[in-house]
């Protein structure tokens, strides 16, 4: 009987941090950042602050749940696009991961501003048990790990470690050591500038930075014709939409 009281106790609370949460997010589209505040969640839920620090004991823990929850969002759209071509050519699968990851960024620019910019500390950012981290960490290895695969099957062009600087050749090898040598040093500096490339354009373009193109589409797709020839895989266009 105690572990059922019990088991239910922890669903409803479940159900509660849950609710929080879609209510942050609420907020965050209609008002901005400076909207998610504790007592603004609280007065939504018809419960005070204190009774909310219950769940989330404070405004910075509060952020790193939405945002985690938003990396989850992300990431799994991206694999399920990614699965639905799994038998398709690398080049398919990557294009579509790709084009998957603007379509959620366009159509939730409010969450996916939150997740570059939300104002956590950076000592939370960097630490390896947040939820923010890890959420975060699984949205980059579904662009890591279609990476790493096209290594082992069909290796791509790397430079010359020898013809790059020695500070970054040092910080290459220890990214490769991190990430468990999956890439080797000079195939892992092809990775990370083609991801902070796509990543890096998809929040200028979030935030607003690239207004003078009125067709970002197209500039996306150079981009990814760009990351095709990086990685010697064929670019093609985006699929027509059947009528």
């Amino acid at each position: 009987m105690a572990v059922h009281a019990s088991t239910r106790r922890e669903r409803v609370r479940q159900n509660t941090l849950q609710e929080i949460r879609s209510i942050a997010r609420q907020l965050l589209i209609a008002s901005g950042s400076s909207g998610v505040t504790v007592n603004a969640v609280a007065r939504e839920m018809g419960m005070s602050g204190p009774a909310l620090y219950r769940y989330y004991p404070s405004h910075e823990e509060l952020v790193e749940a939405v945002t985690a929850d938003f990396f989850l969002e992300l990431t799994e759209v991206m694999r399920a696009t990614r699965d639905d071509v799994a038998y398709d050519t690398p080049s398919r699968r990557l294009l579509a991961t790709c084009r998957a990851m603007r379509s959620w960024t366009i159509a939730h620019r409010a969450e996916f501003e939150w997740m570059f910019a939300s104002p956590t500390s950076g000592s939370r950012e960097l630490n390896s048990t947040s939820v923010r981290y890890r959420a975060k960490q699984d949205f980059e290895r579904v662009f890591f790990d279609q990476i790493v695969e096209l290594w082992r099957t069909r290796p791509f062009p790397v430079p010359d470690l020898s013809e790059l600087r020695a500070p970054l050749r040092e910080q290459l090898r220890a990214y490769s050591a991190a990430m468990e040598g999956l890439l080797p040093p000079e195939a892992a500096h092809v990775f990370l500038s083609c991801w902070i490339r796509l990543y890096g354009l998809l929040c200028m373009e979030v935030l607003n930075q690239l207004e003078f193109y009125s067709d970002m589409e197209s500039f996306f797709e150079e981009c990814l014709r760009d990351l095709c020839t990086m990685l010697d895989l064929e670019y093609e266009p985006v699929p027509a939409r059947s009528a």
